[in-house]
């Protein structure tokens, strides 16, 4: 029994022995995973967009909308940097409904969410009363369609249009209609908006100028559709022609209604009802009429414009469209050459911006308007509305004649550095 004992301490001591030698194997060491690079630091910047996106008028408010939207969409392509910073534009898209109560709503909405700048409002009716709410937070704005002189006439620094003024855009349209329609006797009529009533003034006054009898002035509102009264009334004073100030929605009803009561005088409209939407709305009433343009016409946009547009959106641009675009990359562009999204400190370059845009070279005069703004005549063939006539510095031309003096010079090919000599061998 002591034996069978001995053997068993011994063989567990042998054991104890044999364990005690063992090496313990280190762990490997962890490794951790490299951390991914900190993002490079960047900033978000709010681009306001205003136009009437419901009612009559939505049609030409998306045209705008778009434009703006497609340069934001491409600055950020770009990977533009601010202040060393990547830059994030987001384009806010507001609806004014064509109504000035809303318009100024809109714009303390933009004022409260901090955009950097705003393009809008499409309509001078909504322009002009937000224009003060951006002007007291010091917010650059910039319109692509408003054209009431007013808008630029009330000394705010914050405020500038890329197109023409009424009183460019109403005597070029009234001076056409006076040299090549030749009437005797003229009727105006006008929405009793801003823009509607402040053009068919500029057309009075020019028309009245010319020596041409201009008939007491009619009026609607900008919700009219029923013209039947006011042109029965027009029709016994035998008008040789008819303008009116005030958009498509209004305008195309009253063309139709006119040609319906047997009126044959000649139709002359701004450029609000300068669309292709008025054959939808008069019909074949609509062809032959004038309108105008505070600006060029769309086909003579920039082709890179047209074609993005056209991918972007799978529509051709409608009216304003190029001149949003214009201003919401001129508000960029400024931003970049202040290095600063901030309105205070990129202002002072956006009122001394040499631009090139889609619609050609934009400078700003002191009160902000476009110096030196193109018109554009345009009639309606066919059931579109076609350029006949861009007036530039008091010149007219035809829209070919206006492209070939506003394409970029080509430069001449550099001549060629004349060949070296032979180098003598023997002179090495």
């Amino acid at each position: 029994m002591k034996h069978s004992k001995l053997a068993l301490t011994l063989i567990a001591a042998a054991i104890g022995v044999i364990g005690c030698g063992e090496e313990k194997k280190p762990e490997p060491p962890k490794v951790e995973a490299p951390k991914p690079p900190p993002p490079p630091p960047s900033i978000e910047i709010k681009i306001g967009s205003v136009a009437p996106l419901t009612g009559g008028i939505a049609h030409l408010g998306k045209d705008n909308e778009n434009g703006v939207r497609l340069a934001v969409d491409e600055a950020n392509a770009a990977k533009i940097k601010i202040d060393g910073k990547d830059a994030k534009f987001v384009m806010m898209g507001e609806d004014d409904q064509a109504d000035p109560k809303v318009g100024t709503t809109v714009a303390q909405k933009l004022v409260d969410a901090k955009v950097a700048g705003v393009v809008g409002h499409l309509n001078s009716g909504t322009s002009i009363p937000a224009s003060s709410i951006y002007n007291g937070a010091g917010i650059p704005v910039i319109s692509g369609s408003a054209t009431n002189p007013k808008l630029t006439e009330q000394g705010f620094k914050v405020q500038f249009r890329v197109v023409g003024r009424d009183d460019q855009q109403g005597p070029a349209i009234a001076s056409y209609l006076a040299t090549n329609a030749k009437p005797r006797v003229v009727a105006v009529i006008d929405d009793a908006t801003a823009y509607g009533e402040g053009l068919a003034n500029e057309v009075e006054k020019t028309l009245t100028a010319a020596k041409i009898k201009v008939l007491p002035r009619e009026k609607g509102t900008d919700k009219t559709t029923d013209w039947k009264a006011v042109l029965t009334k027009l029709k016994g004073k035998r008008p040789d022609a008819i303008f009116y100030g005030g958009m498509d929605a209004t305008g195309g009803p009253l063309m139709k209604q006119g040609r319906e009561l047997g009126i044959k005088a000649v139709f002359a409209f701004g450029d609000g009802a300068c669309t292709d939407e008025m054959s939808k709305l008069a019909g074949d009433a609509a062809e032959g009429l004038l309108c105008s343009q505070a600006g060029i016409p769309v086909k003579a946009a920039s082709q890179k414009f047209l074609d993005a547009y056209k991918k972007a959106f799978n529509v051709d641009p409608i009216l304003y469209a190029p001149f949003t675009y214009d201003a919401a990359n001129m508000l960029i562009d400024a931003m970049k050459r202040a290095d600063s999204a901030d309105p205070a400190k990129y202002l002072p370059e956006l009122a001394k911006l040499s631009f090139t845009g889609a619609t050609g070279k934009i400078e700003f005069d002191d009160k902000g308007d476009r110096k030196d703004a193109e018109m554009t005549i345009f009639t309606m063939k066919g059931g579109k509305i076609e350029p006949i006539a861009i007036i530039k510095g008091g010149n007219s031309m035809t829209v070919d004649e206006y492209l070939k003096m506003a394409a970029p010079a080509v430069p001449a090919e550099a001549p060629k550095p004349a060949a070296e000599p032979a180098r003598d061998e023997a002179k090495k």
